[in-house]
This record gives structure tokens, C-alpha cells and sequence, in this order.
């Protein structure tokens, strides 16, 4: 596949942001044989930073990452930096995810356990201003699936979506008011309220609310992670000095599986077993 130019003369520019370290360092290698890559990031607040830092041409962003999930960080980045394009990165087959994804633009969503051959379809897509949506995640109705993902946006205001995100994380309410710049007391009301108008009477229940919001995923256990195969792209850019560079004769075979914290996962669990309540306001 031909490499995109967006200026003569120059390739577009990437910015990596995934928390799963292992696959962040391959897929920055696999990449790095036909586009610059910018950086790697590990969380939502760090991918707005460098953001706006690098302008990157391109963001390749996990859907589910800790402090700032993947969809928010991105509605930010918009913002502050309007030409920037997207390719979300998933383990979740969930159509609504990716309506709700699409409501950005022409960006890609592609599953974590795709082909590297696909990923860089899903970039020339976006590259000419084009979605790309991988095949298991296009819905019979989208008309019907891009409503319920509108609605399924619009349940919670955005400093609600990053106090839920963060408490399901387990995270104090000391840190997450150090991180958004709140009083532990507005920590505390924004989840009281979440908690009331959505009718979820314990901790446990607002870690699955957040699972079914996509603003957490449980990580899955060593043995079920999955692999990902990022094949040789038919064409790769010239490397001076060293030939034509390529990923090489042998597809790189990689792990992929982390999309929330196993914070979530451990508290789930705990919270489920010890049957928690939701704190009221003093």
C-alpha cells in the first residue's frame, strides 16, 4: 500500500496512544516502516498534551485507556486541534461504540485482533477523508444505530462521564479531584447524582454503568489475551542508506488485550462481594 502524503514531500505525521506498553512499542515499530511517528502516549489527559504539542496528522488511539478514555480525549482533540484525523483501536465488537465514534467524522475503527494490512486500509480512508469501519461492526441499520449512539452519548455530561470513568477505575476521590481540579466535594456530588438518576444503588453497579458506557473495559486474563498479526504492507517507504525498509519477511505477532485498567477489574470484583452503597453528600 502507498504511502499518503498530505505536503509535498512530506508523510503525515502519527501520534500512538495505547496503555498496553507492549502493543503501543510494536505498532509504533510497524507504522514507523512507512509513516514518521510522533510519539506514544499511555492515557486520555497525556494524548490532549501531546496533541497539541506534536499536531500530529494522525492519532491511532485505543478506545478505552485510564484517566481519559479514548472517545473523550478525542472530542478534545477536535477541538483544539480541528485537522487532526483518527483510527480507534478496540477488542470491543459493539456497533454502538462505533456510531458513537463516528459522530467525530471520517475516522476509522478497527478491531484490536484485525491484520496490520487492514489498520493501514483504515488510515488511507481516513488520510482521504474517508471513514473506515471494519467489517464485524457494520450494523444492518446504521441509521437506527448512529440515533441510540446520540442518545447514548448525550446520558452524561462530560465532567460526569470523567468522574464515573475515574471512580470505576477505583481511583480516590482525593486523586480524581487532584486530576480534574475539583473539591472532593464536587467529586462526590457529581457521582451522588450520577448514582440517583440512573438508579445505581451500589460501586459495584456504577463499574458495570461505566463498562456499558465504554468508558472502562475489564481487562481480560494472560491466557485470553489476544494476538494480533500485523502483515507486510505491499508498500513501504525508502529508508536512506538502508534500502527499501519493510516489516519484514515474517508477520510480527503481538499481544494485545489491555483496553481499561485492572483496577476496574479488582473492584468489581471486591465491590461486588462486599455489596457497597453509594456515599451520600454530608
Amino acid at each position: 500500500m502507498k504511502a499518503i502524503s498530505l505536503k509535498k514531500n512530506a508523510l503525515p505525521r502519527f501520534l500512538i496512544a495505547d496503555d498496553h506498553g507492549m502493543f503501543a512499542e510494536t505498532l509504533k515499530n510497524y507504522l514507523e516502516r512507512t509513516y514518521p511517528v510522533a510519539g506514544v502516549v499511555s492515557d486520555g489527559r497525556a494524548l490532549i498534551e501531546a496533541a497539541i504539542r506534536l499536531r500530529p496528522d494522525v492519532i491511532i488511539v485505543d478506545v478505552a485507556m485510564p484517566i481519559l478514555n479514548g472517545l473523550d480525549a478525542a472530542r478534545r482533540v477536535r477541538e483544539l486541534v480541528p485537522k487532526t484525523k483518527f483510527v480507534f483501536l478496540t477488542m470491543q465488537v459493539d456497533p454502538n461504540l462505533a456510531a458513537t465514534a463516528l459522530e467525530l467524522g471520517p475516522i476509522g475503527f478497527v478491531l484490536k485482533h484485525s491484520t496490520g494490512m487492514e489498520l493501514l486500509t483504515a488510515i488511507d480512508h481516513v488520510l482521504h477523508g474517508k471513514p473506515y469501519l471494519t467489517p464485524q461492526l457494520r450494523a444492518d441499520d446504521w441509521f437506527a444505530t448512529r440515533a441510540r449512539a446520540r442518545q447514548f452519548a448525550k446520558q452524561l455530561t462530560q465532567r460526569q462521564r470523567e468522574i464515573v470513568q475515574l471512580v470505576a477505575e477505583g481511583r480516590p476521590m482525593k486523586e480524581i479531584a487532584g486530576l480534574l481540579n475539583l473539591s472532593e466535594k464536587t467529586v462526590e456530588f457529581h457521582k451522588y447524582q450520577v448514582m440517583v438518576d440512573f438508579n445505581i444503588k451500589t460501586n459495584a453497579q456504577l463499574v458495570l454503568f461505566a463498562l456499558k458506557q465504554g468508558l472502562i473495559s475489564v481487562d481480560p486474563e494472560p491466557s485470553e489475551l489476544a494476538t494480533v498479526k500485523l502483515s507486510k504492507p505491499s508498500c513501504a517507504r525508502s529508508n536512506p542508506g538502508h534500502g527499501t525498509s519493510g516489516p519484514g519477511a515474517a508477520d510480527a505477532t503481538i499481544y494485545a488485550g489491555r483496553l481499561g485498567t485492572r483496577r476496574a477489574d479488582e473492584k468489581l470484583r471486591s465491590d461486588t462481594s462486599q455489596g457497597l452503597n453509594p456515599r451520600p453528600l454530608p
